[in-house]
């Protein structure tokens, strides 16, 4: 039950706002407790349910920090933790940093695979990070339990955590160049490997970005991202923090079941609301309302003077519609604020400057490719949408694949540096060399830049090459959902090798028709919307619904679903031709 005599912490106060300007975050934490402002947690309806004022975070944090001490951990250990939306967890990282140690957020459980799936999956990351500790909610504490006996770590429930003793102690100071968390990026292509980053790096990142938004007098952050992703928990939750603002939650599965809370929340915001959110959430609310009328009735977006795009490939339809659904709401479309960022970089690499909006260019296929077009066939080409310019402090460069630099609109690998580029991936030194090259960081994205402006064209290594010619998976992905009845997210597209050898595309496609014939004709279809694209005769599987897997934050896992398919664990349904 909610308390109707709960207030929200303010947007202002007569604390000055200082722009992440701190050596360590631990100098910011004990800065934002000056202020009056906080996290406020709402439940799944958008009621508030828990004020939690900088102040109190902070003073629960340092409890915390003597509890962890008297259970041994210090500089340098590694304590994970279930990042679920709320105080808990946000006194828990805090702790972890007074006290030297490296918080390792690691997902919930979600409605994909079930328990022994995300058992293996914390059981994996656990391996990896080598945690002292797992602190984890006690309703899921049986399966948080059995992973951390798997690893050989202490596991406990924060609930019992908080009983424990915590006798005074005295408490390290931290360096600018510690290790302030491990972050473990959602991408499969080096999954599951923990991204270092140093509070010098943080705050570098949330100073950028901060400035790059133009932070100010009003500002307040709405937010449904999980803290287990970096857009979640450095753009919504660190960054409140050492920004000094403001933040209303409501937690993921409550987004998922009720996505338009999100929008209930943003309409009754009286600041100016800063929120962020991949494109499937916009798609989500277009969708969900469109079948309703008088949007200006119910939702009050008039406020909202950054609308974040991030995370996924920004799809300039999907923001369209949203217009569409939400303009007579007060919506208005240069509120769009596109950007690209990855956990290796912290956060954010390039923003949109506020107010520009969704700026995209039409490029020619071929040349996305990089292979020469078919002059028999009618050039086809793709909307790439503007990503915005790099952060202060933060160079962006294209370059071939022999390394060296492309000039504007010359398409190329994305190399970025910085101080907000990772110190390195946790216990891999491999890896780290792979990606960091003199200080400068190989994101894997392909990409170039017009006027200062990065524009993304897709990662490198999905990249279908068959017969010599390179095809992104997500033109192929979009031109099906393009069908009717299809989402964002029932696609998945990749190579795989045929029996003569040859390579060849292949989608999987989630089916909801029951009817055989209407499978076969929905599979025909298929096919020849993905010739009609790519020229090409491809493998159709379909597959159950909520069969194709998904990273951490949500996001398709093309990398998964093709070994998951070649395993034989993604059975796709067994159809019945005509003899």
């Amino acid at each position: 039950m909610t308390d109707a005599a709960l207030k929200p912490t303010p947007n202002d106060c007569p604390l000055p706002r200082r722009r992440a300007e701190f050596a360590t975050f631990n100098e910011a934490i004990h800065y934002a407790a000056e202020s009056e402002k906080g996290l406020n947690f709402h439940d799944m309806r958008g009621n508030l349910l828990r004020p939690y004022t900088f102040t109190e975070m902070r003073n629960d944090a340092l409890v915390m920090a003597r509890r962890l001490v008297a259970a041994g951990i210090g500089k340098e250990d590694r304590v994970a933790l279930i990042a679920e939306t709320g105080p808990d967890f946000a006194a828990l990282f805090c702790a972890c940093t007074f006290v030297g140690a490296w918080p390792v957020p690691l997902p919930l459980p979600t409605t994909f695979g079930g328990r022994d799936s995300y058992i293996d999956q914390l059981s994996v990351q656990l391996e990896s990070a080598d945690p002292k500790l797992l602190l984890y909610p006690g309703e899921i504490a049986e399966m948080a339990g059995e992973a951390a006996a798997k690893q050989g770590c202490e596991g406990q429930s924060w609930e019992v955590f908080a009983t424990r003793e915590a006798p005074e102690c005295e408490l390290p100071e931290a360096d600018p160049d510690d290790i302030c968390y491990l972050q473990y990026s959602s991408g499969s292509t080096r999954f599951p490997t923990g991204v270092a980053v140093t509070h010098r790096a943080l705050l570098h990142n949330l100073y950028g970005h901060a400035t790059s938004m133009n932070l100010g007098t009003g500002d307040r952050v709405v937010s449904w991202l999980p803290w287990y992703h970096d857009m979640g928990l450095v753009g919504c939750f660190l960054s409140p923090i050492a920004n000094q603002v403001s933040c209303d939650y409501i937690r993921t599965e409550h987004f998922a079941r009720r996505p338009l809370a999100w929008l209930d929340l943003i309409s009754r915001n009286q600041g100016n609301t800063l929120s962020y959110s991949p494109t499937f959430g916009y798609d989500i609310c277009a969708r969900r309302i469109s079948s309703q009328s008088h949007v200006g009735d119910r939702f009050d977006l008039s406020r909202w003077r950054v609308a974040g795009n991030g995370a996924d490939m920004i799809r300039p339809d999907v923001m369209q519609s949203f217009v569409n659904a939400f303009a007579d709401a007060g919506f208005k479309a240069q509120a769009f604020t596109p950007s690209y960022g990855l956990a290796e970089a912290t956060l954010a690499v390039t923003v949109m400057p506020p107010g520009e909006g969704i700026c995209v260019e039409l490029v020619e296929e071929e040349r996305l490719s990089g292979t020469p077009r078919d002059l028999s066939r009618p050039a086809r080409y793709r909307a790439i949408v503007n990503c915005g310019k790099p952060l202060p402090g933060m160079e962006v460069e294209i370059r071939g694949e022999n390394g060296e630099a492309r000039g504007d609109h010359q398409i190329g690998k994305v190399w970025c540096r910085g101080e907000s580029v990772m110190h390195s991936y946790f216990r891999n030194p491999e890896a780290t060399e792979d990606c960091l090259v003199d200080g400068w960081l190989d994101t894997g994205d392909m990409g170039y830049l017009g006027d200062g402006y990065l524009f993304i064209v897709g990662r490198a290594k999905d990249m279908i090459i068959i017969n010599g010619k390179n095809h992104w998976p997500q033109d192929i992905e979009w031109a099906v959902e393009q069908l009717p009845g299809f989402n964002h997210g029932d696609i998945a597209a990749f190579s795989i090798e045929m029996e003569n050898g040859e390579e060849a595309p292949a989608v999987l496609v989630h089916c909801r028709v029951s009817e055989p014939d209407e499978r076969i004709r929905l599979r025909d279809q298929i096919a020849d919307k993905v010739r009609s694209v790519t020229g090409m005769s491809c493998v159709v599987e379909l597959v159950p619904p909520r069969t194709l897997p998904r990273t951490s934050s949500g996001k398709l896992s093309r990398a998964k679903a093709k070994k998951l398919y070649l395993s034989g664990e993604i059975e796709p349904i067994k159809l019945l031709e005509a003899a």
